[in-house]
């Protein structure tokens, strides 16, 4: 399971966990402009955007997990298991494979307001890149500085959410976790009042006392619950450290320890956690295994190439000895 939210200081911040039981080796890529993307049942993007975000790179073509291009536009899949429902090719429509879905958008498109457009002609096709890769089920969070969307392909067919708290996890519908915040109205940052009986004389004995109710369990409708109060709430200062610690501690609210959650023989785990700063490009991440932010930086490399350049991931704990 994951979760991918957006966060704004001086600058705009997108980025996600990825939870997950295995890793498909993941790499940090970055996609130059004349990098060629061919697509299965659309028109090839020879020129595009460039971008930045997690990949696993497959017979030299990148799977982005979540990417942000050079204009600032972002786009995260998440898992979406038994809802994702991806159809047939229809005739006169964008019919666009999920695995080619992040750089189709971020290929072409500056802002969500146009992605909202193009998404009336999209149809999530049910082609896999390879049958060693088939697909996954997936919905995904597509940002700008300024809104959010969320896209389902479900049986019914292509849903399209304005999602006003700019964040996502997984199961069920967004219509469903969207509504399910009415259940914690009450939950607040104060201390609360007494409104239980006038006749008790009620302590409030500790702090946070505010936040009794909200949900602690890994569930992606508590997570949602979690991670979007956290976010809606969290203040920093506005320079590059303080946005992204913050940012790091919001996914860090709902992250996965290993030992909490059994998946057969395994146990999921937050195997990533990025941070991508949208207004330079610069991507950060930290590993289950290595707490130290690791940054690559879109623009340090020539972004009219056509080669892919891969990072692998620095996974190891890394320790700065004082003494």
């Amino acid at each position: 399971m994951c979760t991918a939210t957006n966060y704004t200081a001086k600058d705009h911040y997108f980025g996600r966990n990825l939870d997950l039981e295995f890793s498909y080796h993941e790499a940090v890529t970055i996609t130059p402009r004349n990098f060629p993307f061919p697509f299965r049942k659309a028109a090839d993007l020879t020129t595009h955007y460039a971008m930045v975000g997690m990949t696993t790179v497959a017979d030299g073509y990148p799977l982005y997990y979540d990417a942000t291009n050079e204009k600032g536009l972002s786009m995260a899949g998440l898992n979406f298991p038994e809802n994702a429902d991806y159809k047939a090719e229809v005739a006169g429509m964008d019919n666009i494979s999920p695995f080619e879905f992040i750089p189709w958008i971020l290929g072409q498109f500056e802002t969500v307001a146009q992605v909202r457009e193009a998404l009336e002609k999209l149809v999530l096709v049910d082609i896999s890149f390879s049958a060693e890769l088939p697909l996954s089920p997936l919905h995904w969070i597509i940002s700008d500085r300024e809104e959010s969307l969320t896209v389902e392909s479900v049986k019914d067919g292509l849903k399209v959410y304005d999602n006003p708290v700019g964040l996502l996890t997984n199961n069920p519908t967004f219509d469903i976790q969207l509504f399910n915040l009415n259940n914690y109205a009450s939950v607040s940052t104060a201390q609360p009042e007494n409104r239980f009986s006038k006749k008790l004389q009620l302590d409030t004995y500790s702090r946070g006392l505010g936040a009794v109710g909200l949900p602690g369990d890994l569930s992606s409708m508590s997570r949602f619950v979690k991670a979007v109060f956290t976010a809606e709430n969290s203040l920093s200062g506005e320079s590059e450290s303080e946005a992204v610690s913050q940012f790091f501690h919001i996914l860090g609210s709902v992250e996965q320890q290993r030992g909490c959650v059994e998946v057969g023989d395994r146990y999921e785990i937050t195997i990533y956690s990025s941070c991508c700063n949208t207004d330079k490009g610069i991507y950060y991440y930290r590993t289950y295994e290595n707490s130290q932010l690791t940054a690559v930086d879109l623009h340090k490399v020539d972004l009219d190439g056509d080669s892919l350049s891969t990072y692998p991931l620095v996974t190891g704990q890394q320790v700065r000895e004082q003494n």
